[in-house]
């Protein structure tokens, strides 16, 4: 193993080479060789290489240096890292609980599952979040919600769920597949708001350049974050937008010119929701997460759902 000091010239008492001399080697070697793994990952090679790598101890060691393979959750981590799709749709077809498992200390900062969830909406891969979420459908319910509704690090993510990582990012395709396959919209992060109301401080720093006509500027930050304002209003319950009202009240005539009347009406809690909006509402909640997103096409969708690619190919 990398780190047996005690092999011939290597040994701390009666050596040519000191303890400390060999150990160092020996870590140097294993950095090397552990990152073999990861570019053969990074380069896309074939799922059968990949496998017979991940599975032979000589291209990993744990942190107490001892040979060992690499998961199925560490390889599902590199292949979200870099888009390596078929490796991922093998791993969690072949290993699914395995892949979706904790991975060693070495790969993540706190104990909380859902790491791979949160990964993929990081890195905008929609294609393995997709498959991720298929994966999950056959788990049992606590453990399925586990997984979605996991709360980032604290000192890392900000304690937020992965719907506020879609928020924060501005990706509307994630949080349609979250929100559609049962993520709560109603959790907060570490900072004490929903996803709603992240969402909404990010839209009032986006539009606070305004036009000499006092409109807000357009830009295509904006625009995706008010397509993730509409999907979020689909799946959030009557009452939920209660704490959003200090912040929309509190310069009414701008968020009235961003939102349009009704919706400002409705997140304000002035007003019921539109007729429109509550049809759909009933409409994308009545979707079971064992049909979603292949149950969409069934729907009369509205002009501000159908440029989302929930397929991850485009």
């Amino acid at each position: 193993m990398p780190w047996d000091t005690g092999r011939p010239g290597g040994s701390a008492d009666g050596g040519p080479e000191g303890a400390g001399t060999a150990r160092s080697r020996a870590q140097k070697q294993c950095r090397k060789s552990s990152f073999a793994f990861y570019q053969a990952v990074r380069d896309l090679q074939p799922v059968w290489q990949l496998e017979n790598m991940r599975a032979s101890e000589a291209f990993h060691w744990d942190e107490r240096g001892r040979a060992t393979a690499y998961s199925p959750s560490e390889a599902l981590l590199y292949a979200l890292v870099h888009d390596h799709k078929a490796y991922a749709h093998y791993l969690l077809a072949t290993f699914p609980r395995r892949a979706l498992a904790l991975p060693s200390t070495g790969f993540r900062c706190c104990a909380e599952a859902g790491l791979h969830v949160a990964l993929a909406v990081r890195y905008n891969r929609v294609g393995i979040l997709r498959r991720i979420l298929c994966t999950v459908r056959d788990f049992p319910s606590e453990e399925r919600t586990r997984l979605l509704d996991r709360c980032g690090c604290s000192r890392v993510e900000g304690g937020g769920t992965s719907l506020h990582v879609a928020c924060e990012l501005a990706r509307p395709e994630c949080l349609f597949l979250l929100l559609g396959h049962g993520a709560s919209p109603c959790l907060r992060d570490g900072g004490g708001l929903t996803p709603l109301e992240l969402l909404l401080r990010q839209l009032g720093r986006d539009t606070g350049a305004t036009s000499a006509a006092g409109e807000p500027v357009p830009g295509e930050p904006r625009q995706r974050r008010l397509l993730l304002l509409d999907l979020l209003a689909l799946y959030t319950p009557a009452g939920a937008t209660g704490p959003a009202r200090c912040e929309l009240l509190g310069d009414q005539p701008r968020w009235q010119r961003l939102l349009g009347d009704d919706k400002f009406h409705w997140l304000a809690g002035l007003a019921p929701p539109s007729l429109f909006m509550r049809a759909m509402q009933v409409l994308v909640t009545a979707i079971s997460p064992s049909r979603f997103p292949e149950a969409l096409d069934e729907l009369p969708l509205p002009p501000f759902l159908q440029p989302l690619d929930l397929t991850g190919k485009g």
